[in-house]
């Protein structure tokens, strides 16, 4: 009778969770990035959010929760109840954690599930306006003579910029030298005011720069040329083959998130993604739309967490 009550008991809550999935979302979606307001993933994600909110007719808000290369924010998402009404946005920062820390305050590969990308975008090389560098081969050619004197700035040590940059002397063969910044914004004043040599960045982060003329970009990774940015390079077709680093970005879930609900997830965001305005933002960012579902964002991710630790290897950095 104990093991019939357990089991009736486990069928009823498993019927009320599918009941709450199929009504999903009933109210208003929290919508966690765990960086500061007005970067690249901050952006992105308020565009979906807006696009969510018009197909589905709930509110799916941003909350900003920023502090310790995205952890913070990442550990309460992890935390949250799993049912669909807390997500976290991030981009490919998330596939470094575990290079970057000696210990996270979650499971990074279990406690939160991969929903769906929305948006891929290339890794530029970007330098000034009246920089003297004209080529990546220019580039390349002065680092070598130079022996680690050409400075690059980031966000912060340990950020996608940092290990993309790492990656890039690597495929080359040179050395640069790291200098760290508070943000992205402040390394991208340092490259216009001819304080750091170069910089690398996903191309919605520094298109701005770039349409505003006061920013050249030498060359940018993926395998063919981005509409928007049709007179830049890739790494390829600049001479350096072997460097193929694409940011992306997208939403997870708590785990146990209930699958009817990853399902309209998945489905509301290709939707978003699929409309014109979002592939009109994405092309005016340099990027491009993109939505693969839990399965394959969880292969990216795994495969990302793999690169990664093999450019850590053969880097200074030490985990935190």
């Amino acid at each position: 009778m104990t093991a019939f009550r357990i089991a009736a008991g486990a069928f009823l809550l498993s019927l009320s969770a599918l009941a709450g999935a199929q009504t999903y979302p009933a109210k208003s979606v929290r919508i966690v990035v765990p960086y500061a307001p007005g970067g690249a993933v901050d952006a992105v994600t308020r565009k979906i959010a807006q696009k969510l909110t018009e197909q589905t007719g709930q509110t799916f808000y941003v909350e900003n929760k920023a502090g310790a290369t995205g952890t913070i924010g990442a550990s309460e998402v992890a935390r949250s109840a799993p049912d669909g009404y807390t997500l976290m946005a991030n981009d490919s920062t998330y596939s470094l954690l575990p290079h970057i820390f000696k210990k996270l305050p979650f499971d990074h590969r279990a406690d939160l599930v991969p929903v769906s990308t929305f948006m891929t975008a290339p890794m530029a090389l970007v330098v000034s306006q009246d920089s003297k560098y004209k080529t990546l081969q220019d580039l390349l050619a002065a680092a070598r003579a130079n022996k680690g004197g050409l400075t690059y700035g980031t966000g912060g040590a340990g950020t996608t910029p940092h290990f993309s940059s790492e990656a890039l002397g690597i495929a080359a063969d040179v050395k640069f030298l790291h200098v760290p910044f508070k943000g992205a914004g402040e390394a991208t004043l340092a490259l216009l005011s001819g304080t750091i040599d170069f910089q690398m960045a996903s191309t919605p982060g520094v298109i701005g720069q770039v349409k505003g003329g006061k920013a050249r970009l030498l060359a940018i990774s993926g395998d063919k040329r981005v509409p928007s940015l049709a007179d830049t390079p890739t790494f390829a077709e600049a001479g350096l083959k072997n460097f193929s680093v694409i940011q992306f970005s997208g939403l997870w879930a708590p785990k146990g998130t209930p699958a009817p609900v990853m399902e309209r997830l998945q489905k509301e965001v290709a939707a978003a993604v699929a409309s014109a305005d979002f592939k009109a933002y994405a092309d005016g960012l340099g990027a491009q739309p993109n939505s693969a579902g839990t399965e394959v964002f969880a292969r990216m991710l795994n495969d990302s967490t793999t690169y990664w630790g093999k450019v850590a290897a053969h880097s200074s950095f030490e985990k935190e």
